[in-house]
C-alpha cells in the first residue's frame, strides 16, 4: 500500500496528523512528528548591562496597514487608561484633542490610502471570524495591494475586493473554507464577491486550484461527532474517487460529506447520521450526497466485480496447470 502524503499523515503508521500548539501528533498512535517551540516575535529583554532598551523597538513591519505600521500615534498622554497619575483637563485636554485628529487626518494623504484602510480593517474582520492566521491576514492585504495598483477596484466595491482576497488566499493554501462561509461573515454579496474573484483570477493570474476534499474531513467530522475510525474510512473512500476520476466538477465540501455518511453507515458500531445532516454541515443539497453515494457504490461494485474476475482467472489458470501437469505425468 502506498504511503499518503507525509506533511498530513503519520510517517509511522499513516495516521492524520493534528497541530497541537507547538506539537504536530498523530491521532492514532501518538509520535510526535515535528514541534517548532522557538517564539519568533521579537527580543523583549533588556539586561542591566547593555545600553539599549530592547523593548523600545516598537512594532513590526505588517502589511495589514497602509503605512506599514511605520506611522505614529499621539496618545492620550496623563490621565487615560495607561497612566491615571495626574489628569489633563481644560485647555490644555482640548489642544491634545486636536492635535489628535488633525494627526490622524494627516495620515490619509490621498483617496488609495483611505480605500486600503477600510478594506484592511475588513479583512482583518473576515479573518478573525473565521479562525484564520495572522499570516492570511498578511497575504490577504498584500493581494488587495497588488489588485488596487492594477486599478481593479474602479466599479466594484471594496467589501467585495476584501472578501475575495480571503477566499483567494484560502485557495492558494488549500485552506477549506468555501465562498457561503466567507458571506456569512463578510460585509459583501454573492454577486461582489464573485465579480472581484473573477478579475483577481484573470488579470492576476492566481495559482488556484481545486481544493481537495480530504481537507474538509476534520471539521466536518468533528461538527457531526463523529470518531477517527469512520473519518479514516471516509478518506480512503475520497482517495477512492480521486484515483478513479468520479468526482471531476463536483463540490469538494459536498464529496468529503457524502464520503462521511457512506462510512458512518459501513458498520453497526459507528455512530451514524443523516443525509440532510451532512448536506447541512457541507452546506449543500441533498440531492448533492445521494449523486456522491451513488458514485462511490457504484465505484465498490466494479472493484468487486473486477476483484472477482481476476479471482476466477487465477482460479482457471491454476486448474490449467494442474491439468497440463497431470497429462505430462501420465504420457511419462
Amino acid at each position: 500500500m502506498e504511503r499518503n502524503d507525509s506533511s498530513t499523515h503519520c510517517p509511522e503508521c499513516d495516521g492524520i496528523l493534528r497541530e497541537r500548539e507547538t506539537e504536530t501528533i498523530c491521532e492514532e498512535c501518538g509520535a510526535v512528528v515535528d514541534t517548532d517551540p522557538i517564539d519568533r516575535g521579537p527580543e523583549w529583554r533588556s539586561f542591566a548591562d547593555d545600553p539599549t532598551d530592547r523593548r523600545r523597538t516598537g512594532a513590526p513591519l505588517t502589511r495589514s496597514r497602509h503605512d506599514r505600521g511605520l506611522s505614529t500615534m499621539i496618545g492620550y498622554g496623563p490621565g487615560s487608561q495607561f497612566d491615571r497619575s495626574t489628569r489633563i483637563t481644560g485647555r490644555k485636554r482640548r489642544q491634545l484633542t486636536r492635535l489628535q485628529r488633525e494627526h490622524t487626518r494627516s495620515q490619509i494623504g490621498t483617496k488609495a490610502e483611505y480605500n486600503q484602510i477600510r478594506a484592511f480593517n475588513e479583512i482583518k474582520c473576515i479573518v478573525a471570524r473565521l479562525s484564520l492566521t495572522d499570516p492570511i491576514t498578511e497575504q490577504a492585504c498584500a493581494l488587495f495591494d497588488s489588485a488596487q495598483s492594477e486599478n481593479l477596484l474602479q466599479g466594484r466595491s471594496l467589501e467585495g475586493f476584501a472578501a475575495a482576497v480571503v477566499y483567494a488566499i484560502c485557495r492558494i493554501h488549500d485552506l477549506p473554507r468555501t465562498i457561503d462561509e466567507i458571506l456569512t461573515v463578510a460585509s459583501a454579496d454573492e454577486a461582489e464577491l464573485k465579480a472581484a474573484y473573477s478579475a483577481l483570477n484573470r488579470e492576476l493570474g492566481l495559482e488556484t486550484g481545486p481544493i481537495d476534499p480530504t481537507h474538509y474531513l476534520p471539521r466536518f467530522a468533528s461538527e457531526l461527532d463523529l470518531e477517527m475510525p469512520t473519518e479514516r474510512r471516509a478518506h480512503e473512500h475520497v482517495t477512492a474517487l480521486q484515483q478513479a476520476n468520479r468526482i471531476c466538477g463536483s463540490n469538494p465540501s459536498g464529496v468529503a460529506a457524502a464520503c462521511l455518511y457512506h462510512a458512518a453507515g459501513e458498520r453497526d458500531e459507528w455512530p451514524t447520521i443523516t443525509q440532510a445532516d451532512a448536506a447541512a454541515v457541507a452546506d449543500v443539497a441533498a440531492t448533492t450526497i445521494r449523486a456522491t453515494v451513488k458514485k462511490l457504490r457504484a465505484l465498490e461494485t466494479e472493484t468487486e466485480s473486477k476483484s472477482r474476475s481476476e479471482s476466477e482467472t487465477e482460479t482457471e489458470t491454476e486448474t490449467k496447470s494442474e491439468t497440463e501437469s497431470e497429462i505430462e505425468s501420465a504420457s511419462e
